[in-house]
């Protein structure tokens, strides 16, 4: 399979990081991003731009007619997952490939729900110190896109046309035959590394340097690795040390989408974080004081919006 017609939903950072790319790289293929009218009346007018660079897209409403995407990739924060749903029901054919850049541990399954798991790929968005400020994108690391299949001795076929068309666009990327782990263990990261800037209201710095706030993300991160061996995925120490190594590569002075969302005064994703590490430890009967401590002042932080 050739992929030649993408529909991307949410051009929040990593939509627009990504989405930048096929546009300027896509000679041989067509990018539609999805949107209701009021977002598309907002973007036309306002624009929006890149490291200063505006992007002319090609936007679609969610009801028009069109053909099938080969590829639909999402976007969206994990609050508006269940909009985007249905939002992309038009582009969803019978061979569409569907890849999530979501954060957490379930938009994958929650997408399958809705389309079929026979459609999805897993991905994980890493490496990344995207800013987003109103209709700007700022941006030093592009990262990659990690993708794969759940667990697999081999990559899919849908894995192998998606990798063929990252290095036509120039996106980098990894494939990961366990992607089970490789989810878990970015959700790992972002339970420590988002919340943790958000709560002491810095940049990356106070989780690069030593100090408390190191601490705090550490401690963390170890709740879901003792969370993780429950659930049969069996996160280590040695996970730790891959994900603090990514994290060493961001610029400091870089905020996490969590800071970015707290600042501009809106909702942030603590339930799909700490709120999860939350609910999936009671089964267990699992003691997690930082999760739940991090999961309190956030919630603190956002009843002042």
């Amino acid at each position: 399979m050739e992929i030649k017609n993408i529909s991307l939903i949410g051009l929040g950072a990593l939509g627009l990081l990504f989405g930048q790319q096929i546009l300027k790289n896509g000679q041989n293929c067509h990018l539609n991003v999805i949107a209701d009218q009021k977002r598309i009346d907002r973007y036309k007018k306002e624009g929006v731009l890149v490291n200063g660079a505006p992007l002319n897209f090609d936007y679609i409403t969610p009801d028009a007619t069109c053909e099938p995407a080969d590829l639909i990739i999402v976007g969206v924060k994990a609050n508006a997952l269940n909009t985007a749903i249905q939002s992309i029901k038009n582009h969803v054919g019978k061979d569409t490939i569907i890849l999530s850049m979501l954060n957490g541990i379930i938009s994958e399954a929650v997408l399958g729900d809705a389309y079929g798991m026979s459609h999805m790929i897993y991905c994980v968005a890493q490496g990344m110190d995207a800013v987003k400020v109103g209709n700007q994108l700022t941006y030093d690391n592009m990262g990659l896109l990690c993708i794969g299949d759940w667990h697999a001795d081999a990559p899919s076929d849908k894995v192998k046309a998606v990798e063929a068309f990252f290095k036509s666009v120039q996106i980098p990327y990894e494939i990961d035959l366990d992607m089970r782990h490789r989810i878990w263990g970015k959700f790992m990261l972002n339970v420590g590394v988002n919340q943790t800037v958000a709560v002491y209201e810095d940049t990356y710095q106070v989780v690069q340097e030593g100090g408390s706030g190191r601490d705090t993300m550490i401690a963390a991160m170890r709740e879901v690795v003792d969370l993780s061996e429950k659930e049969g995925v069996g996160l280590t120490e040695a996970d730790i040390d891959y994900w603090l190594k990514i994290l060493q590569t961001l610029n400091p002075m870089g905020k996490p989408s969590m800071r970015q969302d707290l600042e501009a005064k809106r909702p942030s994703e603590v339930d799909l974080f700490s709120g999860t590490v939350i609910e999936k430890a009671k089964k267990y009967t699992l003691d997690t004081p930082v999760n739940a401590r991090l999961y309190k002042e956030i919630k603190a932080m956002e009843a002042k919006f």
